[in-house]
């Protein structure tokens, strides 16, 4: 359900990052979160179980923290099978890509394929955020090529970027699913994401993290 407004996005300052791995897919969840001010956002709740999103809800409740955004990288299924819990729980809208909203709502049926169970996709209200769009001091960085509506996240106080599925520790996205375009997403990668300093951690939507330096240097696709 498009058209939701949010309150001015606060600026984070001292960022905190806490990592989860949830659902058959193994999703990295990521809650950044301003250790002073104790406001944070959570990005792609991929929780497939009541034991996972349970777990999400207690570490931000055990820390205080209050969520003020609730962020999608891109809408594919194993990112988005917690979407309609999290965003009730918490009442919030998703802010994400526009482009991303006709695949964030067929989910419920990739979900019947890939052994997702996700339900009221079409209950989540949506917050679109475009390309240079600054959330606070957070940049959003339009990156198409893995998935319609493909974001990056950029924190360039906390040299930090979320690059959900475009960019991995060593690898790409894949690019063989609808949507999916090679050539735009290498096109994505060079000028959206290795324009970055070498510094910048990666923190991707799957496995570990890495850095922009290291993956010009070991990165056998961005070396061809």
């Amino acid at each position: 359900m498009p058209g939701a407004t949010l309150e001015p996005f606060l600026y984070f300052h001292v960022m905190e990052v806490k990592q989860f791995v949830f659902n058959h897919f193994q999703v990295n969840c990521f809650v950044l979160w301003d250790k002073n001010t104790h406001g944070c956002m959570i990005v792609d709740p991929g929780c497939e179980t009541p034991y996972e999103a349970e777990s999400l809800y207690q570490f931000i409740e055990k820390n205080q923290l209050k969520v003020e955004r609730i962020l999608l990288t891109h809408p594919h299924i194993d990112h988005v099978c917690g979407l309609p819990e999290v965003c009730n729980h918490y009442q919030l809208p998703v802010s994400m890509h526009a482009e991303g909203e006709k695949t964030l709502l067929q989910a419920e049926l990739y979900g019947s394929v890939m052994a997702f169970r996700v339900n009221d996709i079409d209950k989540v209200q949506i917050s679109s955020i475009s390309d240079g769009e600054m959330l606070g001091n957070v940049e959003c960085r339009y990156v198409p090529g893995h998935c319609p509506g493909s974001m990056a996240f950029v924190l360039h106080e906390d040299k930090m970027v979320l690059t959900g599925d475009a960019l991995f520790r060593g690898s790409i996205g894949r690019t063989d699913l609808p949507g999916g375009n090679y050539d735009i997403l290498m096109n994505s990668i060079r000028t959206k994401l290795m324009t970055l300093p070498g510094e910048y951690e990666i923190l991707p939507g799957h496995g570990d993290v890495s850095s922009i330096g290291e993956e010009e240097m070991y990165n056998g696709f961005l070396n061809a």
